[in-house]
């Protein structure tokens, strides 16, 4: 092969790694907010559509016309970790009441190409209004136009809503706002990842609460992998073959490695477990790792991937921009000092102490209730990154855990930073 041609390949190569990772972080990438991001997706659409398939069984719609690629990820798990948020100020994930107007407000769009603010609030009442399971849209509470223009904002930065004409903020202020916007229909329909549609699962409203988790469960359900929708890998079915069985346990344990930060044998079930240390399962493992550009890090305790790069994460830990961030790196090395896990008093505590340190660090926390919040904030990092889990009230230090270290923490009357490190600690279990 000549020289030209060997690397004109390590080219595809990179940049299909480089699109794998991009998808992971962003499911959906849109040529109006990214267009370097997007064209490496473009150039590579079908190579990284077979790897997604293949490797997590994901669904990856890319199209170049229109502008945009979105993948859908469909967990194996549920994770309420990656909330919708408000996008004004602060950003405060989505309450009930957001939720219910997103959909309502989704739904209404679908039917038009162009539409205005008020044409559309109009519609959202009339929506409301006609069904009893909802509560009545009134745009004359300014806390209802304030929720509105929070879907708006959301959809806005989606791409399937664009304002031509005003600015989306404006209704805050007055529900006489004159804003005009163009709809994509296509991509707003590709935004819902769940392989079932929610209207295909409708049940009266009385038995919603009381059949919600047999709903929820009903929206995740694979039709690739058999008819059971509960156990899709149980031995005793006749409703699932071989094939399927292996199926889904590639791709459960495939989806659980590339979108976590660390997975745990001992979260694995039983087959999965034996899938992934079987030769079939570790050789699909390495290579899957290798085409997506990541570092293999394996430890008794478990799998964790690290990218060179830091393309494939929406969030990073340790992260001195953050206060929940800084103050979980803080709380971690308290955790660690207490036997049978730290109990919600011990941590808030902990945060108390944190805040009187720092007096004029995390201004945010420093209430009255500051020092709870401060620490349930920084459990929460903790969980999300793998490090800590609750069990029962105590929070524990999972193994990942040790890979860091408080080297020194400061702040500065500049800054009121935080400056923390993570270099592993010498003989930890990882």
């Amino acid at each position: 092969m000549s020289s030209l041609a060997n690397q004109l390949v390590a080219a595809e190569r990179e940049e299909v790694a480089r699109g794998i990772r991009l998808l992971l972080a962003r499911p959906l990438i849109t040529e109006r907010a990214d267009r370097v991001a997007f064209d490496v997706i473009r150039r590579r659409k079908e190579s990284l559509t077979k790897w997604f398939d293949y490797t997590c069984g994901w669904n990856l719609v890319v199209e170049p016309r229109r502008g945009y690629a979105r993948l859908s990820k469909v967990r194996s798990t549920t994770d309420a970790s990656r909330p919708a948020r408000r996008l004004r100020s602060g950003k405060a994930p989505f309450d009930r009441r957001r939720y219910v107007l997103l959909c309502v407000v989704a739904a209404e769009l679908l039917s038009v190409p162009v539409t205005t603010i008020g044409l559309l609030a109009d519609r959202a009442v009339q929506a409301t209004a006609s069904d009893p399971a909802l509560p009545s849209f009134d745009t004359m509470s300014r806390q209802e136009r304030m929720a509105f223009v929070d879907v708006l904002k959301l959809l806005e930065s989606f791409g399937a809503l664009l304002a031509v004409d005003g600015t989306t903020e404006a209704f805050v202020d007055s529900a006489d706002a004159k804003v005009l916007y163009r709809v994509d229909a296509t991509l707003l329909m590709r935004l819902p990842a769940a392989p079932i549609g929610a209207s295909r699962l409708s049940v009266p409203p009385e038995e919603v609460s009381l059949r919600f988790e047999e709903l929820l469960a009903g929206l995740a359900r694979e039709r690739r992998y058999g008819g059971m929708a509960d156990d899709p890998v149980s031995r005793d079915s006749v409703a699932v073959s071989e094939t399927q069985r292996n199926l889904w346990l590639r791709h459960s344990v495939l989806r659980r490695l590339f979108d976590d930060p660390v997975l745990y044998r001992e979260d694995l079930t039983e087959d999965e477990l034996a899938y992934l240390t079987s030769p079939t399962g570790r050789q699909i493992l390495r290579r899957s790792v290798e085409q997506a550009g990541f570092v293999l890090e394996e430890r008794a305790e478990g799998i964790m991937l690290i990218d060179p790069d830091a393309i494939a994460t929406d969030a990073r830990f340790p992260d001195e921009s953050s206060t929940a961030r800084v103050a979980a790196l803080l709380l971690l090395e308290r955790i660690h000092d207490v036997p049978g896990g730290a109990t919600p008093e011990q941590l808030t505590e902990v945060g108390s102490e944190l805040l009187r340190r720092f007096p004029r660090w995390a201004k945010a926390y420093q209430s009255a209730e500051g020092a709870q919040r401060l620490a349930d904030d920084a459990v929460a990092v903790l969980c999300d990154f793998g490090l800590a889990q609750r069990i029962g009230d105590r929070t524990i230090v999972r193994p990942a855990a040790h890979r860091y270290r408080l080297v020194e923490a400061t702040t500065t009357a500049a800054a009121d930073s935080t400056d923390v490190d993570d270099q592993s600690i010498e003989g930890g279990l990882w």
